[in-house]
Order: structure tokens, then sequence, then C-alpha cells
């Protein structure tokens, strides 16, 4: 009931529109999507069914969640976030790892594969962390979103939502190939968050 109300206030405050309906018949997946604002991952949270949403750990950062007990408690208690640290990365912190270990034990992860936000609504290049999740759950579904205006309806040092339309598109998942190289997956990861007048470039 939370979690449902939770969701229509978000989907109220941003504007949000899913473009594409995604069945979900709770089996896990990993979710990737491009990074624009602080709001991404609530978006993609409230956008999902309410089964989705029961499952899911979203990666969320550790800077800007984790800075008050406030906005700790949003992400950790309310949407069952994952903190993830920007810097000083070791293995005992290692986000991939964290990540994974949802997966172990059954649940989606959402994650941001550029590993930073942009604020010009461009898709900058992907970090390998989504290619070794991806290795280590090859039978795991990749599910991209692309996410449209969130850099415009909260854009970075605003603390309000700008009413405009956001819009998430869930497309069609990608399958891991063992014998393609990181490099080459990434590019394709990337290229299916695209548009298709940009994806071949």
């Amino acid at each position: 009931m939370r979690s449902n109300l939770v969701a229509a206030l978000v989907r109220l405050a941003t504007g949000v529109r899913m473009t594409r309906a995604l069945p979900h018949h709770g089996d896990a997946a990993i979710y990737f999507a491009n990074h624009s604002s602080h709001l991404d991952f609530v978006v993609i949270w409230a956008a999902l069914s309410s089964e989705a949403r029961l499952g899911l750990s979203a990666a969320a950062a550790e800077d800007y969640w984790g800075r008050t007990r406030l906005r700790r408690w949003i992400a950790c208690d309310l949407f069952e976030a994952v903190l993830i640290p920007r810097g000083g990365i070791d293995r005992h912190n290692n986000p991939v790892a964290r990540m994974a270990e949802c997966l172990v034990h059954g649940r989606s992860v959402l994650i941001f594969p550029e590993g930073t936000r942009r604020g010009d609504g461009e898709i900058g290049p992907f970090k390998a962390g989504l290619y070794h999740l991806a290795r280590r759950f090859p039978d795991i579904p990749l599910v991209p979103v692309h996410l449209e205006n969130l850099n415009r309806i909260f854009p970075r040092g605003t603390w309000l939502p700008v009413p405009l339309i956001a819009r998430a598109t869930f497309l069609a998942p990608l399958r891991f190939d063992p014998d393609e190289p990181r490099d080459a997956f990434l590019t394709r990861a990337r290229q299916a968050l695209l548009p298709p007048d940009d994806a071949g470039h």
C-alpha cells in the first residue's frame, strides 16, 4: 500500500510517463539507465509494477543520499536503495560486489553505467561495472531504461522538481554473450539506450 502511494506521488510530482509497458513476472533483472539527476532511480522505481518495485535494489550515490538522516531514510528505508560510494573504492566497498549480492538473493538491481550524472542530456561512455555483473549473471536479462527530461526537471543545484513531463522507456532486454569482448558489450549496451537516429554513431 505504501509503495503504491509513494509511486503515485512520484509520478504526479515528476509527470513521468512510460512509453512502453514492461511485463514483469517476479524474475530478477538487471536494469540499467542513463543518468542525469538524483531523481533517476526514484522515477524508474515508480514506473515499475508494485511487484517489481518490492524486489528492486537501486544504486544510489552515497555522497548525496547518505548526507543526511532524512535522505538516507528515503533512499534505504523507503526505496530500499543500495548506497554506493563514488570514490575510495576498494574490495570491501566495491559497488559491483554489493549489487551482485542483491542478485544472489533474487532481487533485481538498477545501475547507472556512466557512473556520474550528466546535465546535458547526452549519454556518456559506460564504465565496466555492467559488464562484470552481466558476466557473473549471464542468464539474468539486461533491461535498458531510457530517461528523458530528468536533467531539466531536477537539474544540479535544485531542491524541488520543475513541472515538466519526464519519460521512462523500458526497452527490449539484452542478453550477455560470453564471447563478446568487454568494450564491444559496453558499446552495444550504450547503443541500446540511444535514440534510433543516434544509435548508429
